[in-house]
């Protein structure tokens, strides 16, 4: 018996070293040991199969009774019971992956909580001091990051943050790394989180909900340098910044030493070249001060303005004589023209006036009179009192 069975062990195994089968999960257990057993049957028949541990720490669907899905693996014969069963090495749900479509849920998830937004990124140093790198420790990453840094600028620290990148407890791994190095006494000015290149399933803790919001929530700036280009993880999508490769991350992070000095050495030329022709206009325009009147002969302008004063002195005198011999002769005119309107002027050529002593009313009809009334003469010198004897 136990050759025939070592025989039907060897034609099954051998005829069967790679199978693709779909079907229902049914009298799904997972054991302590972290083993998988399971049974796949559609409408006429069933498959004993088996999920081994190193396996199924990288299955990301929730495998459960009536979930149809399929399956890749080979065919493995128990001798001791004398049955077959399925070996699974890939088991995803029909339809969409199980990997994509819960990537697909998370994604939609962060997007409305506004994690992924643009504005929110900020933007790197130009030359950074310290730089810290969670990453696995003995990946080629870390060699290719280091190399990168050294050649291009050696004005850097780098701190290894060592974490799993991969398989159960990565993701958790990563988020107490970079929130540990949020809080280092010595400020850090760039954080890299990343690892070289892998699978969906080895990419899969910087997919995770724990790390995305760690990034999110990290007050230094956060580069993703997760070794992949074509697939786009959601760390890749928080972060301030992502680079393709680790080695595209330290081009992007730090400085080349070639080309800071090439830029240094063309400001000099251009600062140069602009200070010559700042000194050759300012030596242009004292030139041309220098050229002036003002400048050469500068008592030629005050002799110049005393010169206008005194002419300005000499027309102000002529006009105040002029204007007062003006005055004077029109002040003579004036006063001629009141000594002719004067009665004094008038008693002069021989009239007298005449007025009533007891009023001095002005007396210029004899009829206001009567015998007896005193009045008064005035001549051009003197007065006389005389009475009234009779009117006519």
């Amino acid at each position: 018996m136990s050759a025939l069975t070592l025989l039907v062990k060897e034609a099954v195994e051998g005829t069967f070293p790679l199978v693709w089968v779909s079907g229902e999960i049914s009298n799904f257990s997972r054991p302590q040991s972290g083993h998988c057993y399971l049974t796949l049957k559609d409408d006429e028949s069933q498959l004993r199969a088996v999920i081994w541990r190193t396996v199924a720490t990288n299955v990301r669907c929730d495998l459960h009774d009536g979930l149809e899905v399929i399956c890749r693996g080979h065919l493995d014969v128990y001798a001791a019971r004398g049955t077959y069963q399925l070996v699974i090495e890939e088991i995803q749900p029909k339809g969409l992956g199980a990997l994509e479509q819960a990537l697909r849920k998370l994604r939609e998830k962060l997007a409305r909580e506004g994690l992924f937004e643009s504005a929110r990124k900020r933007p790197l140093p130009a030359f950074p001091r310290r730089i810290a790198f969670v990453t696995s420790p003995t990946g080629a990453a870390v060699r290719d990051f280091l190399q990168v840094v050294r050649r291009r600028w050696r004005g850097v620290d780098v701190l290894i943050v060592p974490v799993k990148v991969q398989g159960i407890g990565a993701a958790d791994e990563i988020a107490r790394a970079i929130a540990a190095v949020n809080r280092l006494a010595h400020p850090i000015d760039v954080l890299v989180v990343g690892r070289g290149g892998g699978s969906l399933e080895d990419l899969w803790a910087f997919n995770e909900e724990a790390v995305v919001r760690a990034i999110h929530a990290s007050r230094i700036p956060v580069v993703s340098a997760v070794g992949h280009e074509i697939d786009v993880t959601l760390a890749d999508l928080v972060a301030d910044l992502r680079a393709l490769t680790p080695s595209e991350a330290a081009e992007r992070i730090v400085p080349a030493i070639e080309e800071v000095l090439a830029g240094l050495k063309t400001q000099h030329k251009r600062l140069a070249a602009a200070l010559r022709g700042r000194v050759g206009d300012a030596r242009s325009r004292l030139d041309g001060f220098a050229a002036r009147r003002v400048l050469r002969k500068p008592f030629d302008r005050l002799l110049d303005l005393s010169r206008q004063l005194d002419g300005w002195d000499s027309r102000a005198s002529r006009a105040m004589w002029n204007r007062l011999l003006r005055g004077q002769q029109q002040a003579a005119a004036l006063a001629g023209r009141v000594d002719s309107l004067s009665p004094l002027g008038v008693l002069a050529r021989g009239y007298s006036l005449t007025t009533r002593a007891a009023d001095d009313r002005l007396i210029d009809d004899a009829a206001i009179l009567a015998p007896g009334d005193q009045i008064k003469t005035r001549f051009a010198h003197g007065t006389a009192i005389s009475r009234v004897e009779a009117t006519s």
